[in-house]
């Protein structure tokens, strides 16, 4: 009974750790989506910059989770439920990982815009929808903290919100891009800034339905439906 209290105590340090990391993970994603979105409507280069050398410490701290959570794996074997908990810590760094490389390529964006003459209500729009991402990836974190399922779902639902944003703000770079040419290059960065903010709301709601999982075991079983109705829904990604 000793040994196997000792072996739980030791699981129960070594997840403590690891949680330790993803929080710290979440915090540094929060700020990099806040100071690229601040960055972009201030035209602020230097703040643009900061976030992409920043983004390496996100990216590391994810490789320290994986390599950590496989360590747990190998040494300690867990049960069906710590299992569960390992794995869904190892889903939400993955998904922090790429809510932080979307925030980078907002900042890799804004040295380019910043030379070009701003497009009139679009700096608002960005802002108030990457709001609205930052406030549900603060919302998921909680979530998972707490083991809260119901704001967990909330946050999943929140996310037709984010698409309705990017579906408006789509129709509203093309009207630019119709009334004057000289706006087409400025709204397709725009656009693609847009795009990235939206994915970042994806994997948040990934981010919560992992929540849900650890929680209950079960994936949610309805399939949430996507509001983004544009023809660049599948837009490849970014380098």
């Amino acid at each position: 009974m000793q040994d196997n209290a000792h072996i739980a105590s030791v699981f129960d340090r070594d997840l403590e750790g690891v949680q330790a990391s993803i929080m710290k993970m979440g915090g540094l994603v929060e700020t990099a989506i806040a100071d690229a979105a601040k960055a972009l409507d201030r035209r602020d280069t230097e703040l643009a910059d900061a976030v992409r050398k920043n983004d390496k410490l996100i990216d590391a701290l994810e490789e320290t989770v994986s390599a950590d959570v496989a360590r747990i794996i190998a040494k300690r074997s867990p049960a069906a439920g710590d299992l569960r908990t390992v794995l869904t810590v190892l889903k939400i760094s993955a998904n922090l990982e790429r809510i932080g490389d979307y925030a980078k390529n907002l900042a890799k964006r804004t040295s380019v815009l910043s030379e070009m003459p701003a497009v009139e209500g679009a700096g608002g729009s960005i802002r108030r929808m990457t709001k609205n991402v930052g406030l549900m990836l603060k919302d998921s974190l909680d979530a998972y903290i707490q083991r809260d399922v119901d704001l967990a779902e909330d946050v999943r639902q929140r996310d037709a919100e984010v698409d309705q944003m990017y579906n408006a703000l789509f129709r509203e770079f093309l009207t630019h891009m119709m009334e004057d040419p000289r706006n087409i290059t400025a709204c397709m960065h725009l656009h693609f800034i847009a795009k990235n903010i939206e994915r970042m709301g994806d994997h948040v709601t990934s981010i919560s339905e992992q929540v849900i999982y650890l929680v209950t075991g079960e994936m949610p079983d309805d399939e949430r439906t996507k509001e983004d109705r544009t023809p660049y829904a599948t837009a490849p990604d970014e380098a």
